[in-house]
């Protein structure tokens, strides 16, 4: 389509209410927030702008679904069924909240497109695997006969971030839903109009009322209340690591377990014997993907010694040929969300202490109150640097020269953080010592999925957090382990 200003473009619009017990409803104070859009700067939608009363509300419906209503008491079959038309309702209305979320988040609409159709690949693989979840039998004792079973926590609390929202919702509460818990999700106020449509989606498709609850608020609002909350049983939290902690007091205060998702500086490793013609427009990608504000964007690239200056020059040309723009069928990179993260990603630029490769730029019809920022080469940067280290989430990419195997595992691990590392080389058995030697939970060999599909456990460990989303694993981070001992005699 062609690029207009967003208040220009004919979006079917959430009204700024929140979802509880399948009413909608505007805050109980009333009050509301404007969302801005990050291509042009402009206020073009509304939300509520809630508090903890409206998150008790939300909680009090989820409870209810639970312990008393038609949800709690669904076979596990039934619930896949929703979800599979939940799944099915997010594709026939995938174009207009593609739309949504490209105004919204400003990602490029091809992107938008496509998380669509991971959106829905949530709620399709997890619909199947509702019924699927198996308790065993543990031998014991004559006389007696001793079943394992996996049971849901109860309420579970969803706070998600605003880089890819029907995503991170469907990645969320999907297979807390599928376990057949109860759910209360609190989107970010940045952007969160498309997780509001599928909640719009939800109710259509039949679910129960209090099985999925959207709240939308402040973070230091109603973000706080439903962590804090006292009728929750278990949190599942993306975001910075800075609030990841505070979620993970409160879980801890209130007795809870919670998952923790919390970002990364993750390594994208070449070898020397690597096939570069796949690996440099990997690398690029995996970076510029969504502005950079992706958790797994690949923001470090280690390189071999003898190959450092061939992809150096090769990606310093890639770079010097971005251009941030509108997010029309053309663009590659959008805006970043907001202008404090505009703010925040220029400061790391300005004041990097490497070597400035290349930069992209910024097309000339991006509005000029929009959150552009050129993309950024740097290299060769000391390992140790603070643009080597802290993530930056945006589209900021350090180059970093290695000597051999050794010294590409010391410099690959020396971070903080543990989320996702790529490795490029022909050497089977140097791809299976890398990804035993790399403190990571995904690793990807001759590709890079930045963060990978559906069915891929993922998560990490250290300051990128712990528990698992995704994958059968995340069912059983959303269920507890129940032992029923029978002495039948």
């Amino acid at each position: 389509m062609k690029d207009l200003p967003v208040s220009d473009r004919k979006l079917a619009l959430p009204r700024p209410l929140n979802l509880i017990g399948n009413d909608f409803v505007p805050a109980a104070s009333g009050a509301e927030m404007d969302v801005l859009s990050p291509i042009d700067g402009l206020p073009f939608a509304r939300i509520a702008d809630s508090d903890a009363a409206d998150i008790d509300a939300a909680v009090a419906a989820a409870r209810h679904a639970f312990d008393a209503g038609e949800w709690g008491r669904l076979p596990a079959m039934e619930r896949g069924r929703l979800m599979l038309t939940l799944s099915a309702l997010i594709l026939e209305h995938a174009e207009d909240l593609a739309q949504l979320e490209s105004a919204d988040n400003g990602k490029p609409i091809v992107q938008a497109r496509a998380d669509m159709q991971v959106a829905a690949r949530y709620f399709e693989f997890y619909g199947g695997a509702a019924d699927k979840v198996h308790g065993e039998v543990i031998p014991f004792m004559a006389g007696y006969n001793v079943e394992m079973r996996r049971e849901p926590h109860g309420v579970t609390g969803h706070i998600i971030p605003w880089n890819y929202p029907a995503q991170m919702l469907g990645r969320s509460v999907a297979p807390a839903l599928a376990m057949g818990n109860a759910t209360v999700l609190k989107p970010a106020e940045d952007a969160c109009l498309s997780a509001l449509r599928i909640g719009e989606l939800a109710v259509q498709a039949g679910f129960p009322p209090g099985a999925l609850n959207i709240v939308t608020g402040r973070g230091e609002t109603a973000g706080k209340a439903l962590s804090e909350h006292r009728g929750i049983d278990f949190m599942s939290f993306t975001g910075s690591p800075e609030v990841g902690v505070m979620i993970q007091i409160a879980a801890a205060r209130n007795f809870i377990g919670c998952t923790l998702e919390l970002g990364g500086k993750s390594p994208q490793v070449i070898f020397e014997d690597a096939d570069l013609d796949a690996a440099i427009p990997t690398v690029v990608k995996a970076l510029i993907q969504n502005g950079g504000q992706t958790c797994s964007a690949g923001s470090r690239a280690l390189i071999q010694r003898s190959i450092y200056d061939r992809v150096a020059a090769d990606l310093t040309a890639r770079f010097k040929e971005i251009a941030a723009s509108p997010s029309g069928e053309d663009a590659v990179l959008g805006p970043l969300i907001s202008a404090r993260q505009k703010r925040r990603v220029e400061g790391y630029i300005d004041a990097a202490d490497a070597p400035l490769l290349g930069r992209g730029q910024i097309r000339a019809d991006a509005p000029k109150a929009g959150f552009y920022v050129a993309p950024a080469l740097f290299g060769p940067c000391d390992p140790a640097s603070r643009i080597a280290q802290e993530e930056v989430f945006g589209p900021v990419l350090t180059l970093i020269p290695f000597d051999d195997e050794a010294d590409a595992i010391r410099i690959a691990n020396g971070t903080e953080y543990g989320l996702v590392a790529g490795v490029w080389t022909r050497d089977g058995a140097r791809q299976q010592r890398m990804a035993k030697a790399l403190r990571c939970g995904q690793v990807f060999i001759n590709g890079y999925g930045a963060g990978g599909g559906v069915e891929l456990p993922f998560g990490g460990i250290r300051k990128s957090g712990h528990g698992r989303e995704k994958g059968f694993a995340a069912l059983l981070e959303f269920s507890h382990i129940k032992t029923v001992v029978n002495n039948h005699g």
